[in-house]
């Protein structure tokens, strides 16, 4: 696989959707906005129950935004575009009236930590450690801030956020609430996530459209609050520490 993609299918009421990057699955803005509209169509199509969040490749589930993206901004506003792309998928993702499933196999970064943290349910492989690497390039988490304190706490995202050039291993992550489940291979992961998925199609959807809405409360602002972290890492990204650590970098 080579070319970046966004796709869905849908059998027996499950809609698993996958994105792919051949950089590590790191996302672009394309990639990104086609993400978004994905969720949202299948949150609209009746034939889907339930969704799978997953990534291609046996590798990385998501090494965040696109590197190639970031280091050629060079106006706020661009910035604030750049960093909007995980904000709306996260937005789509909590918006959407269909539990979303993450399967994530294996290591993930900065805005795919914001992916897992913004579904309803997410299995992991023991591959699958976990990192907040936006300070090291002066920037921080900003916009998948909201998503990964929502589901680990203050404390737990507050620890990877500052200790941002460090993994926490898979099981950390499940202690603290990112992760249900960790397996010890990915066969063994897609076959739980199927069979989870499976026998959450046998629910009520009308009722497990209500809960998604009681397990999202209190987040109806963040359409506004992502926008307005958005502007501050497009800000950020324009400093002269940022602007000489990624040429570091590149």
């Amino acid at each position: 696989m080579t070319a970046p993609y966004v796709y869905i299918d849908i059998e027996n009421g499950i809609g698993t959707i996958e994105f792919f990057h051949p950089a590590h699955n790191s996302l672009p803005g394309d990639i990104l906005a086609k993400l978004a509209q994905t969720i949202t169509e299948a949150g609209e199509n009746e034939q889907i129950k339930v969704i799978i969040l997953k990534s291609g490749g046996n590798r990385t589930f998501c090494a965040g935004a696109s590197f190639k993206e970031l280091i050629n901004i060079n106006d706020a506003e661009t910035g604030k575009i750049f960093f909007s792309g995980f904000a709306n998928v996260i937005n789509a993702m909590r918006k959407c009236p269909k539990f979303i499933i993450g399967r994530v196999q294996g290591k993930t970064v900065g805005g795919g930590v914001g992916l897992a943290s913004a579904t309803d349910y997410c299995m992991a492989s023991k591959f699958a450690s976990i990192k907040l690497s936006e300070l090291n390039v002066g920037i921080g988490p900003f916009v998948v801030g909201p998503a990964v304190e929502r589901k680990i706490g203050l404390s737990a995202m507050s620890q990877i956020a500052i200790d941002a050039n460090s993994f926490y291993e898979a099981e950390w992550a499940r202690d603290k609430g990112l992760f249900t489940k960790v397996f010890e291979d990915t066969e063994t992961l897609d076959a739980e996530v199927k069979a989870f998925a499976t026998h959450l199609c046998t629910y009520n959807p009308e009722a497990m459209s209500e809960m998604k809405k009681a397990f999202w409360t209190g987040t109806e602002h963040w359409d506004t609050l992502l926008a307005e972290r958005a502007e501050i890492s497009g800000r950020l990204v324009l400093s002269d520490f940022t602007k000489e650590t990624l040429k570091r970098f590149k």
